[in-house]
């Protein structure tokens, strides 16, 4: 037996050798190139140009974000050379907004050529014989504005290029073209903003947005209302932002980015209209829709942002674990200073965290947000004082609240006691508040109350269990008094057989 598991466990372990193995030799898939992935790309939208399914373009601009990182000059030369003919106009046009080949490149390319020419038969050209459709052409646009952003220097061409594109684009008029020109105006708008021109581009997007909508292109309306809200909150034209929303409708058939960038910008509007259960409701939606966090962090951190700041003006609280999150933990660390500041009352912690962190609020757009939460500090400040205290002085709390003079602490505590936060009164000729009317948890009152509470349900629960109980064999009882009645009828019946009973017995003395 032991020679036979020898055997056997020899065997395993050589199937293990031979899968390793295996493995080792099976050849790894190598990720494409950027180039091959932008031929292929134009290739997908050549085929949703012929199919008539724009499905394949979305799947094209999916992936944007992510090859829009790994391109280059090189990469867009080498992209326009394979799918253009040597001696097409728009192969030129393109071109002509990236640098030349460095002289090195050329060389290289020469000699490649010629050592191959020397070496081995001519392959079969390759090169394309005509032009792709023109939403090839507005695609690699797409892409080489995107590129221009990567350079300080570059920002004016890239806002060149934007207006021979959208100016194109417009020329040719294409449906198909809709789900590109969507993005092309999110380019348009970067290279505006980048170049500190962003007002500028303002009567053209009303113009493109007008168009859309007669037109219903659904992308192109709904990216095009989101460069506008984003231009007017960029110069905090609030009313303007406000006017847009109510005057326009937002499409439906828009996808989630889009959804969640509405959103947000909603979120934003309302918050500065006061308006926090609303703007806490389009917050909420824009987490939704959001993109994964590792995805878009900017977007989700700018979220979560303006989310805290809506939660404290609605006297809530936000959970800790947010601030725990590996994408939020840093960006939201002054935020949380902020919080713990509100949820302790103390005005002199939250100016001084105010203070610290001023420059990061103002670059966050909330900084007259948080100016606005001094006032839930004072009243949970005053609400701690009141259940501390049964009577304190306006001194004590202008004291204590850092505030001003005794008066503006009249005016705190009456609007507190107006408001409900706190129970009690102002006794203005003592200079005092009392909160000795407020009931607390331990006095006689709330015992009584509780004593009463308690009977009422002890009651309930007896009279509930009498009503279910049934007596103890009591049907027993019911079947002997049966029985006997039957006993007595047999004793009658055989009484009246034997003739034991006269028929005058009954009738008595009549």
């Amino acid at each position: 037996m032991s020679d036979v598991e020898m055997v056997k466990a020899t065997d395993k372990k050589e199937d293990k050798d031979e899968k390793r193995d295996e493995k080792k030799l099976e050849p790894k898939l190598e990720p494409p190139t950027p180039t091959q992935e932008i031929k292929a790309n134009i290739a997908l939208i050549d085929r949703a140009i012929n199919d008539l399914e724009a499905r394949f373009t979305h799947r094209v601009l999916r992936s944007l974000t992510a090859l829009r990182k790994r391109i280059d000059d090189k990469v867009l030369r080498d992209a326009i050379d394979e799918n253009y003919p040597k001696e097409s106009a728009v192969k030129n046009s393109l071109l002509s907004w990236l640098p030349p080949p460095p002289p090195a490149e050329q060389s290289m390319e020469v000699d490649t050529t010629s050592e191959a020419n020397a070496t081995a038969p001519l392959p079969p050209s390759s090169k394309p014989t005509s032009d792709p459709v023109p939403e090839a052409e507005i695609y690699l646009r797409l892409l080489i504005i995107h590129h221009l952003h990567s350079s300080k220097d570059t920002y004016s061409k890239s806002i060149e290029l934007s207006h021979e594109t959208v100016d194109k684009m417009q020329s040719m008029n294409r449906r198909s073209m809709d789900p590109i020109a969507a993005k092309i105006w999110f380019a348009v708008e970067r290279s505006y903003e980048l170049g500190g021109e962003l007002a500028d581009a303002r009567p053209m997007f009303l113009a493109a947005q007008r168009t859309a909508s007669l037109r219903h292109d659904d992308d192109t309306q709904a990216s095009l209302i989101n460069r506008l809200l984003r231009g007017y909150l960029h110069y905090n034209l609030y009313d303007q932002a406000d006017k847009l929303v109510s005057k326009t409708t937002f499409p439906a058939s828009a996808s989630n980015p889009q959804y969640a960038r509405y959103h947000y910008f909603l979120g934003r509007i309302k918050a500065v209209q006061l308006n926090y259960t609303a703007a806490h409701t389009n917050l909420q939606q824009a987490i939704r829709r959001a993109p994964a966090a590792k995805t878009a962090p900017g977007f989700y951190q700018a979220v979560h942002k303006l989310f805290v700041i809506v939660e404290l003006l609605m006297g809530d609280i936000p959970d800790r674990s947010l601030f725990r999150h590996p994408v939020l933990e840093k960006a939201l660390s002054a935020y949380f200073d902020i919080v713990k500041a509100v949820r302790t009352g103390s005005l002199s912690e939250f100016q001084t965290t105010l203070n610290k962190h001023a420059a990061q609020f103002e670059a966050d757009k909330t900084y007259t947000l948080i100016v606005r939460l001094r006032q839930n500090v004072i009243k949970t400040g005053i609400r701690r004082l009141s259940l501390s205290y049964s009577r304190i002085s306006l001194r004590d709390i202008c004291l204590k609240l850092h505030l001003d003079s005794e008066e503006d602490a009249e005016y705190i505590v009456g609007k507190a006691i107006r408001d409900g936060v706190i129970e009690g009164r102002i006794v203005h000729e003592k200079g005092w508040m009392e909160c000795g009317s407020q009931k607390d948890g331990y006095g006689p009152e709330a015992s009584e109350v509780f004593g009463r509470r308690i009977g009422y349900c002890l009651d309930l629960h007896n009279e509930s269990v009498k009503a279910m109980r049934y007596p103890l064999n009591a049907h027993r009882k019911e079947l002997a008094a049966a029985q006997d009645a039957r006993e007595r009828e047999r004793e009658l019946a055989k009484e009246i057989q034997e003739g034991d009973l006269d028929d005058d017995e009954g009738l008595g003395d009549y």
